[in-house]
């Protein structure tokens, strides 16, 4: 537990800084390595379907028992032990870069520079953004941040809890297949078919978890817990993913705003629900709205565990 909040600490601290050789970009090299390979050697689209699982296999174990032998060797001594479990945990959350790269785009609108804000908003979704409207980048940067909150902060922790750094690390690496090949479009939908899928059963119950973190959290928004809970329910099957709408219409319903509606991923338009109610128009605001109810949500999530380990020491 002190490791694991000393790498919470750690990320609201210095984030991801540029300098380190953050495993995160390693791990995507790896995969496009395997996926050039993949896409070489694949006869027909099923063989390619095969390989993709193929990928997730690979991936996913070397993710895992690398940082193992680590913590393995370090074990010789209790200090170096820690200081590495701590670098390892360190590095599979994500809440420090999340909030940085989100007020990027606050930034640039603030300025009344809609091009830049596309741009810095490019960076953090995999929707094309060149033709965004204002609003409709307001709404990306919420949904990112808030479907983020699970992804990048929440399944980590939790992962890091019940398995600790090589299954947070695992985590982080089907995370990162699901990112880079998880799209339903023609170009991914064979070789993705698997990493996707994996992604969503890794994240049933962690994206379930931040919901209801998220609604808790809905007070330092002025949202009520309540609502934003009934929203997140209601609302929980409008998203193509099975976890996605947990986390956004919590947040949806916390800020009384509408998210969802129509994106544009490799020059194909996927039409989706709406998700939440139009009671406010969306804001700039939302997007600090959203980093407040993500930060909340790690918080409570950390004095939940604390609390666990209480009661089963």
């Amino acid at each position: 537990m002190l490791d694991l909040t000393i790498a919470v600490l750690l990320d609201w601290i210095i984030g991801d800084p540029r300098w380190f050789p953050h495993p995160i970009i390693y791990i995507g090299k790896f995969i496009g390595y395997l996926e050039k390979i993949a896409r070489k050697e694949a006869k027909n689209n099923e063989i390619l379907r095969i390989l993709g699982l193929l990928i997730v296999v690979v991936v996913a174990g070397a993710s895992f028992f690398i940082p193992y032998a680590l913590l393995k060797i370090a074990s010789v001594n209790s200090i170096i032990l820690h200081i590495v479990n701590i670098i390892i945990l360190w590095t599979t959350i994500a809440s420090k870069s999340l909030h940085t790269e989100a007020v990027k785009v606050y930034t640039s609108l603030k300025n009344n520079d809609l091009k830049d804000a596309r741009v810095k908003l490019s960076y953090i979704v995999g929707r094309d953004t060149k033709d965004l409207s204002e609003n409709e980048v307001i709404r990306a940067d919420v949904e990112t941040v808030a479907e983020n909150t699970a992804d990048g902060v929440i399944a980590p922790l939790f992962y890091a809890a019940i398995g600790g750094a090589p299954l947070a690390m695992l985590y982080k690496a089907i995370n990162t297949m699901d990112s880079m090949l998880g799209y339903k479009n023609e170009k991914f939908f064979y070789i993705g078919f698997f990493p996707a899928k994996i992604d969503d059963i890794f994240n049933f119950i962690p994206a379930r978890i931040t919901g209801l973190l998220i609604s808790f959290s809905a007070p330092v928004v002025k949202g009520n817990i309540i609502e934003s809970i009934k929203i997140m329910i209601r609302d929980r099957k409008n998203h193509k993913s099975p976890n996605c709408a947990y986390p956004e219409g919590a947040a949806a319903g916390a800020m009384k705003v509408q998210l969802g509606g129509v994106n544009t991923y490799f020059g194909e338009k996927v039409y989706k629900p709406t998700i939440g109610d139009n009671i406010k128009p969306l804001k700039a605001d939302n997007i600090f709205q959203t980093i407040k109810l993500m930060y909340s949500a790690e918080v409570l999530f950390m004095i939940i565990v604390f609390i666990g380990n209480r009661i089963l020491a």
